[in-house]
């Protein structure tokens, strides 16, 4: 699990691959003299280390404890310029950024002249690549140069760039303000979770609409349409309409697959989109749609030109993986998904530093899903007490619920009356301070507290019943999305008619052949 308290520069250096530990070796050679080989003496002891632990640096006696705080800050920064110089050169914003320097230094020098047209091959380049904030500081740089240095070899060049910067400016402020519209629905998703009424679906449109009203999307550039996209995909999240995000994901992702270049630029935009599409044939249950876009974005990260860091290795683990399981659980798959868990449990072991733990408790939730599919209970059990024993979930109250839910009905399957009865009531506890409780987790909790109070031969009529109320409930926009975290319907139908839930599972996803 990811541990934010550790130092800084031990999971700086604890981040390197071998051959970026043995470039800053290389590049600190070239700085080493008398008075400065403790940064590399401190980046041994650090790299050796397992923990990052002060009395040891202090220990080796290679500095003082008031001199260690400037050390660790100047060896952060040299890795830090180590690990720039020895950058891909296919990365097209690092030679933007690159030439934009290049052009800094010959103006300073007073070469006016060199300094512009190494801005005017660049700002090609940036436009080619939809890199228009770094084209517009191009056209701002351009103009002030001309200011101070007037050429006449191109007619009307005032003019021209002027123009230049209008029209970037005008795209920049447009990506600005729906960049900004998604945040603003992401806060609000963290702040109050999903639309439960009429009347919040009512705030969330107007709210939306307000903000896009004025925009013309058949002017939209390739950036414009990526928030436009993003930010209408997050208003559906919110309304749970899964249609609208069915819609805008597979515009965001067709929008990467018809721009490849643009896949290679923007890898993360890349993945999350197709996370989201992902997702979104999960809630509608699209099968055929789902194996064939997991393939293809599989396909696609393995692709030697896809870039390659621990950010997009550890974002590429979680949708690939997360994905998987999904298609097991929309399959019913269960038995045969549990090679997945090995593999699971390791990569979150490899991708600790760069996963947050609503994430881990997400994987340990599906993996107790897999479980308690193929009837494995107490497995299921062990993972949803990971759950339901961590302390830091506050934002994820919905995860830690159903976890609660889920483990209830493992302990009914198991048969551990006095296991059952402490866990409904805590479960109990739990649910009433959540302000955000829905029917269905309502239902379940009543369901589970009376099932001991049925005689044996009422029971199956029970079930009967319950099934026909969470059919009603599937029904109401607020309510269907809890049936994909718990799918109860299924659960009751096995036990109506004494079969497993696998195959339960498995012949509705048959029929549903989407």
């Amino acid at each position: 699990m990811a541990n934010h308290q550790k130092d800084f520069l031990f999971v700086l250096i604890k981040s390197l691959s071998k051959s970026e530990k043995r470039q800053f070796k290389i590049f600190a050679s070239r700085l080493e003299t008398s008075s400065n080989t403790k940064f590399i003496e401190l980046f041994n002891i650090l790299d050796k280390s397992e923990t990052y632990d002060e009395k040891l640096i202090l220990k080796s006696g290679i500095i003082k404890k008031v001199q260690l705080s400037n050390l660790k800050s100047y060896l952060y920064k040299q890795i830090l310029v180590s690990i720039r110089l020895n950058i891909p050169s296919q990365n097209i914003r690092y030679q933007l950024r690159e030439q934009i320097d290049f052009a800094v230094i010959l103006y300073n020098k007073g070469l006016y002249k060199q300094s512009l047209k190494i801005l005017d091959k660049t700002k090609i380049l940036a436009l080619e690549n939809d890199e228009k904030l770094m084209a517009y500081e191009i056209v701002e740089f351009e103009k002030l140069i001309e200011s101070q240095y007037i050429t006449r070899s191109i007619q009307g060049r005032a003019d021209e760039l002027v123009i230049q910067a209008k029209e970037l400016n005008y795209r920049n402020t447009i990506s600005s303000k729906l960049s900004n519209l998604s945040l603003q629905l992401y806060g609000i998703m963290l702040k109050t979770g999903y639309v439960k009424s009429d009347e919040e679906y009512k705030y969330i449109d107007d709210y939306f609409n307000k903000h896009i009203s004025k925009l013309d999307e058949s002017k939209f550039g390739f950036r414009e349409k990526y928030w436009f996209y993003n930010a209408n995909l997050w208003r559906s999240f919110l309304v749970q309409d899964f249609l609208a995000s069915y819609k805008y994901a597979y515009k965001w992702v067709r929008l990467f697959y018809d721009n490849p270049n643009m896949i290679y630029l923007n890898p993360v935009f890349f993945l999350k989109g197709n996370h989201y599409f992902l997702e979104s044939l999960y809630m509608l249950k699209y099968k055929s749609n789902f194996k064939k876009y997991l393939t293809l974005l599989e396909e696609t990260i393995q692709d030697e030109k896809f870039p390659v860091n621990d950010n997009i290795a550890s974002l590429s683990f979680l949708y690939v993986y997360n994905n998987k399981l999904n298609y097991h659980i929309l399959e019913g798959t269960f038995a045969e998904s549990e090679y997945l868990i090995p593999e699971i449990l390791e990569k979150i072991k490899i991708h600790s530093e760069h996963l947050d733990e609503h994430h881990e408790m997400l994987f340990y939730y599906k993996i107790a899903s897999i479980y308690f599919g193929n009837e494995k209970y107490n497995e299921s059990i062990y993972y949803l007490d990971k759950i339901i024993n961590n302390k830091n979930l506050t934002m994820r109250e919905d995860l830690m619920c159903f976890a609660r839910l889920l483990s209830l009905i493992a302990h009914y399957e198991l048969g551990k009356d006095y296991y059952l009865e402490n866990h409904l009531k805590s479960t109990y506890k739990f649910l009433l301070k959540m302000n955000d409780l829905h029917e269905v987790q309502k239902e379940i909790i009543k369901f589970m507290r009376n099932l001991n109070n049925f005689y044996p031969a009422d029971i199956k009529k029970e079930f009967i019943k319950m099934r026909e109320r969470f059919i009603e409930l599937e029904k109401n926009t607020y309510e269907k999305r809890a049936f994909l975290y718990l799918d109860i319907i299924s659960w009751l139908e096995s036990k109506i008619e004494n079969r497993k839930i696998a195959d339960i599972i498995k012949e509705k996803a048959k029929l549903n052949s989407r």
